[in-house]
Parts: C-alpha cells; sequence; structure tokens
C-alpha cells in the first residue's frame, strides 16, 4: 500500500529545497564576487581566521566575513574565525600562468603564532614557483616576520608590508620591516587611529592611509592623513589614499561610498616605481 504523501510534506520539502538553493546562489555569488582591496590585483588564502593583537583589530572586517560565510558553508571557515590552513588552497597561484598581483591572506596572518613553519615554508615555495607573480604580504606580527625572513633571501616578487595604526603598536612594525630585504616595503596605515606624529620612513617604498569601515567605525582626521601625506612627499615616497571611511572628511557619519576617498578634491592613488605594476593595478 503507497504511502500517501500529506500536502505538509510537500510544502516542507519545497521549502527545504528553495532554502538550499538560496544558499548555493549565495555561496556562488560569494566566491565570484570581487574582492574590494584596492591597491591589489586578488587575493589568496593558504590559511584562515586570526587573533586579535591590537586597537587595530577591534573592528576586524576579516572576522565579520568570516561568520558570513562560516553561515553557508565555506571552506576553511566551519570554525568561524579560529585560526586554521587550508592546504586546498595552498596551489592556487600555480594554476596560474597569468602574471597576477595577489594580496596573501586577506581573510588571516601569514605570520600567525599557529601558522605552522613547515606549512609556511610551503606558502613561500609557491612563490617561489611563481616569478611571474606578485605576492603583496602584511602582517601585524612583525617580530616572527622578522625572524623568519632574517634568516633567508626573501623572493623578489614579494611586496612586504606591516601595519601602522597607532603609535604604540603600529610604529614599532616600521623598524622590523625597513632591516628586511624586500623589493619593496610598504606600510599599510589603515585603519589610522590617531596622528602618528613624526615617522621614520627610511626604506619605505610606499605608504597606503585609510580611514576605518563599519557602524562602529572611528573617527579619522584629516590633519592625520595630511601628516603623513606630507611626509611621503618630502621623503619621495609613493602615496595612496584608500578612502575616508564610515566618517567622511567633514566628519559627517555616512556609507563610505559617500565619503569617498578624495582629499583636498584629489584622489591620491600612487604606486611604487614598479614597472608595469600601476597600469596593472
Amino acid at each position: 500500500m503507497k504511502k500517501k504523501i500529506l500536502q505538509s510534506e510537500v510544502n516542507a520539502f519545497l521549502t527545504n529545497e528553495k532554502i538550499m538553493s538560496r544558499l548555493q546562489e549565495k555561496k556562488d555569488h560569494l566566491k565570484k564576487r570581487k574582492h574590494k582591496i584596492e591597491w591589489t590585483e586578488t587575493t589568496w588564502n593558504p590559511s584562515a581566521g586570526c587573533t586579535k593583537v591590537s586597537s587595530g583589530c577591534q573592528n576586524c572586517y576579516a572576522e565579520m566575513m568570516a561568520k558570513r560565510l562560516q553561515s553557508i558553508g565555506m571552506k576553511g571557515y566551519e570554525n568561524g574565525f579560529t585560526f586554521n590552513t587550508v592546504p586546498s588552497r595552498l596551489n592556487d597561484p600555480l594554476k596560474r600562468k597569468k602574471p597576477t598581483v595577489y594580496f596573501v591572506n586577506s581573510m588571516s596572518d601569514i605570520f600567525h603564532e599557529d601558522m605552522p613553519e613547515n606549512y609556511l615554508n610551503q606558502i613561500f615555495n609557491v612563490i617561489e614557483q611563481t616569478p611571474q607573480h606578485t605576492y603583496q604580504i602584511l602582517t601585524k606580527r612583525a617580530d616572527r616576520m622578522f625572524q623568519y625572513l632574517s634568516q633567508r633571501e626573501i623572493p623578489k616578487n614579494i611586496w612586504l608590508g606591516v601595519t601602522v595604526e597607532n603609535k604604540q603598536q603600529g610604529l614599532p612594525r616600521i623598524d622590523k620591516l625597513r632591516n628586511l630585504q624586500a623589493s619593496v616595503k610598504f606600510l599599510s596605515v589603515e585603519p589610522l587611529l590617531e596622528d602618528l606624529g613624526k615617522m621614520n620612513l627610511k626604506n619605505i617604498d610606499w605608504v597606503i592611509v585609510g580611514g576605518e569601515s563599519g557602524h562602529k567605525a572611528r573617527p579619522m582626521d584629516k590633519e592625520w592623513v595630511e601628516n603623513i601625506k606630507q611626509q611621503c612627499e618630502t621623503e619621495g615616497i609613493a602615496f595612496f589614499f584608500k578612502q575616508w571611511g564610515t566618517w567622511g572628511e567633514d566628519k559627517i557619519k555616512r556609507n563610505k561610498k559617500l565619503n569617498g576617498k578624495e582629499l583636498d578634491g584629489i584622489v591620491w592613488q600612487q604606486y611604487p616605481d614598479i614597472i608595469g605594476i600601476e597600469k596593472k593595478l
């Protein structure tokens, strides 16, 4: 005798199918969506997740994104923002012959304290095997960066950077960076949380400045930005102003797109003096 299928069971099945379809669409959209980091071409995340080490991490965009990726079952985010390696992504650059500028670990930190050294070696092996690509590596963990790279020859296709969000935690990282022999050494001064005063920019090639985004964003003063820009001009260093963020130049809180990226009516997006890079980006 055939079991009678209740209409409620049919409705439940159809509802579940719709939910699964929507989740898959959302997952596909996030996979295909272009990144929003203006100073790079694409991202490569052989690890995912991180832990907060400074006031610059307070409103971390990657942490919020990780929660969204976890909700749709994206690989590497099964435990949300907990640090983990993602071996399935390790060889992605090897599959791409076209010269590409990669921002390494936009959703993590390559020098995270839980990063196994043997896996870190594998990441650098991939970089060495793909000299056609350019790799932008940014970290807040300057001590481990220096410890690891000071004993090695840094591949010429690496741009090495540190975050400089404030005086106490950010400025000391610059000293670690300047003493490494990378082709390009850069500072990511975002989110800029205070006036950094006089900076020692010796051996620095590029400075990126930006305000914080999100409903909990902290404001950035125009004078802080102009101070950095003036020092870059004096030292002949490329200056890139990314955005005002949630708080505009006029100190009004609004959508970051409306606040834009002009400083005194000009878009400042300079790049280091590397042939072909500015055109590519």
